[in-house]
């Protein structure tokens, strides 16, 4: 007996929108025949800022061609425009049946509203935007999203909070963390203290994650974040020149500095507190990885090893691979990514990819299978569940 679910991320991004010829959405009929007990869609559940064209060149002289509607020929700005989003992905069959037999988590990142989005993400030079305003933009497409996420309100005070805990008996509990909503800007990330600037998760959520592992009881604790740990992810340059990072990773292999110090704390708690089994599921680069964050690898140490897994899209461009930031010391196991110089392969290319988790009722091990969009086990990892506490 085991316990089985999926995940992933990555849908209808870079144009490469639902092709009938092709066979639709086709990783999500995949997933489906996996009968799964549940499915974490780890972010990018729809890409807003990316219209879809009837058709577009794809590698190797294929052309590509797309279901349209009005909704997804321009980039979402009108509350219509946002949920036109959704119900776009609804019309693959695949989507439709994968939906109508498998429970779902979602969580959210960035193109569900725009691309790298903050709160101060400037639009101004974005000529494809008569609506310059991000919070409104934001405003609308949460609206959206929580119109079609299978996620009840929180609380009449917070009623659009994502981040949450769901728990699958003394097996598993799964933290489904909000790597968006409270970040500071996009930035250089090299600052060398603490502030409203280098926030990721924020305190208010970090506090509540940090609770919950403390007191969890389950086996394993499953971290679902939209965004990797050490991956390095750029999100251009700033108007002085330097590099901006979109994640929390910030390129400099040095010790813990910007986003990465709320990181370090973080792991650091988890370390001192003695809290066991903990494993990162996440999405967002579109191609698939197994990294291994090793201490005596790291610039910051202070933390007790894990593993992190990377699966999709799921019906996007392939890209990939990103290189690493040395800060957490993350060994790179695994990654199926395009070749060399090759980006935004369209499905065509195979290179679409899903997670698979398998746990054990008795022997109580985790084993991970990243698959591609046939089904095939390209990289398997089974690892065995340690006393909770010393």
């Amino acid at each position: 007996m085991k316990l089985c679910f999926v995940w992933g991320g990555d849908t209808a991004g870079q144009g490469w929108g639902i092709n009938q010829s092709f066979g639709g959405m086709k990783i999500y009929e995949t997933m489906r025949q996996v009968e799964p007990q549940f499915f974490i869609q780890s972010g990018d559940n729809v890409y807003s800022d990316s219209p879809i064209p009837a058709s577009k060149p794809a590698e190797n002289g294929q052309i590509w061609t797309n279901l349209v509607t009005p909704e997804v020929s321009k980039v979402a700005e009108t509350l219509d425009e946002f949920r036109g989003r959704y119900k776009y992905n609804l019309l693959d069959d695949n989507l439709r049946r994968f939906n109508a037999e498998v429970p779902q988590i979602w969580q959210w990142d960035d193109h569900e509203v725009v691309n790298n989005w903050s709160d101060a993400k400037d639009l101004s030079e974005d000529s494809r935007y008569t609506v310059k305003d991000v919070p409104l933009l934001i405003a609308r497409a949460a609206i959206a999203f929580h119109e079609y996420a299978p996620l009840r309100p929180h609380d009449a005070e917070e009623s659009e909070r994502i981040y949450r805990k769901l728990s699958y008996g003394k097996l598993l509990d799964v933290f489904v963390i909000d790597m968006r909503s409270y970040r500071g800007p996009n930035t250089n990330n090299l600052q060398s203290q603490e502030g409203a600037e280098t926030a990721f998760l924020g305190e208010t959520q970090l506090d509540w994650l940090k609770n919950e592992l403390k007191h969890s009881r389950a086996t394993w604790k499953v971290i679902s974040a939209d965004m990797p740990v050490g991956l390095n992810i750029s999100d251009g340059v700033d108007t002085q020149g330097r590099a901006r990072w979109e994640a929390i990773a910030n390129g400099n292999n040095g010790p813990a500095a910007g986003r990465e110090l709320e990181t370090a704390r973080f792991l650091s708690f988890i370390k001192h507190e003695h809290i066991r089994n903990i494993v990162w599921l996440t999405a967002d680069v579109h191609y698939a990885a197994a990294h291994f964050y090793v201490p005596a690898k790291a610039q910051t140490r202070d933390f007790s090893p894990f593993w992190e897994f990377v699966a999709g899209p799921l019906n996007a461009g392939s890209f990939g691979p990103n290189t690493t930031d040395a800060t957490f010391g993350p060994q790179v196991m695994f990654y199926k990514a395009p070749p060399a110089g090759q980006v935004n392969l369209s499905p065509f290319a195979g290179l679409q990819f899903f997670g698979e988790v398998n746990i054990d009722r008795n022997n109580r091990a985790l084993t991970v299978n990243l698959k591609d969009i046939d089904g095939a086990t390209i990289f398997s990892k089974t690892l065995p569940a340690e006393s909770d506490r010393d």
